[in-house]
């Protein structure tokens, strides 16, 4: 089998136009995935180089493949199974700025770099107030970057053509102004080592620099070890960075104040290469979208299913009994919550169930289960308070979710003789544990629904919510009496 690099593979040679923090799966299988496929399509004609945005980590093993690899797609589209293999050839390079720094710090004078992207998981976009200006390269991912801004700045004279575009992948809510915010705080820190040029410094990076929040979606599960075999044999190459993702992707990219949607669109054009990326002007409905039509559902059908002897998600989701209360609770009561056009929200709805419905992935329902409550209270209850206030009745599909959280906290043993194992905060265990001890399904519902520090926080106690207490009681005496599944079947 042939070892994977240039000497054996073509690899496309472009304009180094991108530096990317991290070097990871994620990134490999979506932003590099995503700019091969603009350059593919477009005439965006770039490539990016890869910095490790810690000590230890991949550049080494990115540069022995000469930074070729395959992204390996799984899941629906349309209806129909997909499984596809491509080698992606856009990184140029890796650095490693703890052993390269000099290298690392030249890519500031590359004229033709115009973007930033990172993904230094949720803690790399903070502020560590012991980074010095003369660290070769500053500990965090902010400084680094704030290092080499002023480097291009400097460079450059500050040409505001020269300014950056940086688009953070962290898992954070507003994750650009997180980032924005520190980097704000380092040329604080370090204005004494900028001297004159502190204030002309920050100017130009306020003014020419733009930080853009997005929010990034797409399950990426990897290097595929069960399957490595089977793809090599496949590509005929000894590919040991192959990475395994879903086909669906979404990557919602905010604006900054100063630069237009138009702009960022021509400069990046991932839309015109037909690719699942939004240009807007506010990430957060997006943000809550993803919240409450994705992790929503999740948190409800899990319990429900499972407490009708079902285990995988997608074997609930092709129940017919489960799939028509999973699409009671998405279409009907979660959807008619939000504030984006109609058609956009069927649309991700539609993509959410048939990523449920991956024939390649065994998602075990127990493994979503895990701090239900807490899940709940932020994917959950606010799309049930919302239906409420706008409707006038409380969402049936929702609260009989909130039952079967609150029986599948009672533990025991299923009806197929599978014992029940609910995890969560101790104080939570107890308090389920100590409310079920009552056999009294109604003081069960008030004691839950009371709970306001323990799980339901600034939204108080929702025994206050008209109609809630009566309705889960109703709901836990049911599956008492008749169990989960015919209790769904009395609200479809």
């Amino acid at each position: 089998m042939k070892a994977l690099n240039k000497q054996t593979a073509p690899k496309s040679v472009a304009p180094e136009r991108i530096i990317q923090f991290g070097e990871g799966n994620f990134l490999r299988a979506f932003v590099d995935w995503i700019v091969y496929n603009m350059n593919q399509k477009t005439d965006f004609n770039g490539s990016v180089v890869v910095v490790q945005p810690i000590e230890k980590g991949m550049a080494e093993w990115l540069n022995g493949q000469d930074c070729l690899y395959h992204v390996n797609l799984q899941g629906r589209l349309n209806g129909e199974a997909v499984n596809s293999l491509t080698r992606i050839d856009c990184i140029s390079r890796a650095l490693n700025p703890y052993s390269q720094n000099s290298a690392f710090m030249a890519l500031a004078d590359q004229p033709e770099i115009r973007f930033v992207i990172s993904n230094t998981t949720e803690a790399g976009i903070a502020f560590d107030p012991n980074c010095k200006f003369s660290d070769a390269p500053a500990s965090s991912y902010p400084g680094k970057l704030t290092q080499l801004l002023f480097r291009r700045f400097k460079t450059f004279k500050g040409d505001k053509s020269k300014g950056l575009i940086i688009m953070p992948c962290e898992l954070i809510f507003l994750n650009g102004h997180h980032l924005k915010e520190c980097i704000y705080q380092y040329i604080e820190l370090w204005k004494d080592d900028f001297g004159a040029d502190y204030e002309k410094f920050k100017t130009w990076f306020t003014k020419y620099c733009y930080v853009c929040a997005t929010l990034v979606d797409r399950i990426v599960p990897g290097f595929p070890r069960k399957e490595i075999a089977q793809i090599q044999k496949k590509i005929c190459y000894a590919d040991n960075l192959v990475v395994q993702a879903e086909i669906f992707h979404l990557w919602v990219i905010e604006a900054a104040e100063n630069l237009s949607l138009r702009q960022l669109a021509e400069e990046f054009p991932a839309n015109k290469a037909g690719l699942n990326v939004l240009f807007v002007k506010s990430e957060a409905p997006y943000h809550e979208r993803k919240v409450t039509l994705l992790n929503g559902p999740h948190t409800v059908l899990s319990p429900v299913a499972y407490l009708s002897g079902v285990n995988i998600v997608r074997d609930a989701c092709n129940h017919p009994v489960i799939g028509k209360y999973v699409r009671k609770v998405q279409f009907d009561e979660l959807m008619q919550t939000l504030n984006l056009p109609m058609d956009e929200l069927k649309k991700f709805a539609a993509d959410v169930l048939e990523r449920f419905d991956n024939p390649y992935v065994e998602h075990q329902v127990t493994s979503i289960m895990l701090n239900s409550f807490p899940k709940y209270q932020t994917r959950d209850l606010p799309g049930l308070k919302t239906y409420l206030e706008r409707k006038g009745e409380l969402p049936k599909g929702l609260v009989l979710g909130l039952a079967a959280i609150i029986t599948y906290y009672k533990g025991g043993v299923r009806a197929d003789g599978a014992e029940i194992t609910p995890n969560d905060a101790p104080e939570i265990m107890q308090l389920l544990k100590d409310l079920w001890a009552t056999g009294d399904t109604r003081k069960v519902a008030e004691g839950v629904l009371a709970a306001k520090d323990l799980i339901w926080g600034e939204h108080g106690d929702l025994n206050a919510i008209p109609g809630l207490t009566d309705m889960v009681t109703g709901f836990l005496n049911s599956i008492q009496e008749k169990g989960m599944l015919e209790t769904v079947k009395s609200i479809l």
